[in-house]
């Protein structure tokens, strides 16, 4: 079955690194682009950083541009997402999403999330 299983967060204090993965499979991953979401306490969900199907074009949201890079690894059967994020804020605090995207048929899915947590 299809299964996207995020992990890599955790509490770190401002300024620090973490990274990220997604799981992919149970789906033919390389013809989803890949994004990463993610969702703050009170807030709704917004996108943070996306992937083409095969790794080619990367885009990320004003707010972590520059501190934030997304990567994906087709190579395996199961294929990793990543996304390394540096000199963490406190307002990164959230829970992080992958989701594969395909735009052909509107077809998508989530992974469980994982929670980061910046401290000041």
């Amino acid at each position: 079955q299809v299964q996207l299983v995020e992990s890599g967060g955790g509490l770190v204090q401002a300024g620090d690194s973490l990274r990220l993965s997604c799981a992919a499979s149970g789906f033919t991953s390389s013809n989803y682009a890949m994004r990463w979401y993610r969702q703050a306490p009170g807030k709704e969900r917004e996108w943070v950083a996306g992937i083409s199907s095969h790794g080619g074009v990367t885009s990320y949201a004003d707010s972590v541009k520059g501190r934030i890079t997304i990567s994906r690894d087709n190579a395996k059967n199961t294929m990793y997402l990543y996304l390394q994020m540096n000199a963490l804020k406190p307002e990164d605090t959230a829970v992080y999403y992958c989701d594969a995207y395909r735009g052909s048929d509107d077809m998508r899915y989530w992974g469980q999330g994982t929670q980061v947590t910046v401290s000041s």
